[in-house]
């Protein structure tokens, strides 16, 4: 019973801990509420529309100008400016900030009517690689368009009629079907994931001072490990007002989700199982971390250099198989990597729990791995603190 009261003495201690640490409050309840109203703000538009564009009209025929208003007519672009003439293609892109040029050469109206093929010149600013995938796709479909409007009317001058060239032009039909993110909002890939970065940045902030702080304090031995025998009591009383906190934090989010109408996991008790996982992970990593660098500075320095490129090499972005094998696995062993995959299945794709098996399996493998290591440093530890003591009694 006595070790009953004194380990929750201990887990109210930690509590009061947290509680009195200002820092450590505003870091890890007012940063994932400001980073979440912040991104849906950037993201909320979900795609990128009226991206300025210039035109160079050599033709200048009314045809060429049924290409202009056509590229006008596009949602996704805006023509900024329309001339006869460019020099310097690269210096009136920076001027206008300018995704694309578009040049319509001179004799393109003439080349057209006797089936010659002109050829549009197209210059893509790729200096943002996002912008400018939007804004080709957008040119893509007006002059693929205008093509396909123009073959047509030529073979209808040659007798065919509308249905007839429509075959000739297109011998078969292609049916693109959108299955998951049907509308291509970015919002809806894009914000959830952010939050899901800001949990993990907070969560490891927080046990980069847990276990240091001890430390640097000298309360390791007197306080925390008094009357201890289990190494496992410690790493709970330090990670459970973590996961207690991260259960707030995720509560604020779901309410976001539902403010910002992004979309949320059909099945909230599968959401609710592979958010388990990747918190106890993310905890265990930040003792692991905490454990081994009884400086609470350099603790949070390194933990921010493992968790800072996390989302960039985490393959939701870019492909794992296209990295580097040292990079890969150095990504197996950040929580988020499994996490975001498995949060992709579930919230975009629609997918199930059995779905998310392999990366639950990963997140359950990093869990028994730094738990392990976890309990192993504390014993040593403490093995390297009753040694410490034992000197200077002599």
């Amino acid at each position: 019973m006595k070790v009953i009261q004194n380990w929750f003495g201990l887990l109210k201690r930690e509590f009061g801990r947290f509680l009195r640490n200002k820092t450590l409050l505003s870091v890890f309840f007012l940063a994932p509420i400001i980073y979440a109203v912040l991104l849906a703000f950037v993201y909320q538009e979900g795609k990128v529309t009226e991206i300025p564009i210039i035109v160079v009209d050599k033709d200048a025929t009314p045809l060429s100008a049924q290409v202009i208003e056509m590229l006008q007519d596009n949602e996704g672009i805006q023509v900024e400016k329309q001339v006869f003439e460019l020099k310097d293609i690269k210096k009136e892109m920076i001027r206008n900030s300018a995704a694309a040029v578009i040049v319509i050469p001179d004799r393109f109206e003439a080349d057209i009517l006797q089936t010659r093929y002109p050829e549009i010149q197209i210059f893509c600013n790729t200096s943002n690689i996002l912008t400018a995938n939007f804004a080709s796709k957008s040119i893509q479909q007006s002059l693929g368009t205008f093509a396909v409007g123009t073959e047509v009317k030529a073979l209808q001058k040659r007798g065919m009629s509308y249905s007839q060239a429509m075959t000739k032009y297109e011998p078969f039909k292609q049916n693109y079907q959108k299955v998951f993110n049907k509308t291509g909002n970015y919002f809806t890939f894009m914000w959830p994931a952010m939050l899901a970065v800001v949990l993990q940045q907070v969560i490891l902030l927080a046990m980069a001072v847990s276990f240091s702080t001890e430390f640097e304090e000298k309360t390791f031995n007197s306080e925390l490990m008094d009357g201890r025998r289990f190494a496992i009591g410690a790493i709970l009383i330090k990670n459970i007002p973590i996961w207690f906190f991260s259960v707030i934090i995720i509560g604020f989010f779901y309410l976001f989700h539902l403010l910002f109408n992004a979309p949320v996991p059909s099945q909230v008790s599968s959401f609710v199982v592979i958010t388990g996982f990747f918190v106890v992970a993310v905890s265990l990593l930040g003792t692991v971390v905490s454990m081994l660098i009884p400086n609470a500075l350099k603790a949070t320095q390194i933990l921010m250099i493992i968790a800072s490129p996390s989302f960039i090499i985490g393959g939701y972005t870019w492909p794992l198989e296209a990295m580097p094998q040292g990079i890969q696995f150095f990504a197996s062993i950040i929580p988020l990597t499994p996490f975001l995959n498995s949060f992709k299945i579930l919230l975009i794709e629609g997918g199930e729990l059995a779905d998310c098996v392999k990366d639950l399996s990963t997140m359950g493998i990093q869990i028994l791995v730094y738990g392990i290591l976890s309990l192993l440093l504390i014993k040593w530890r403490m093995y390297k603190s009753k040694s410490l003591v034992a000197k200077e009694e002599k």
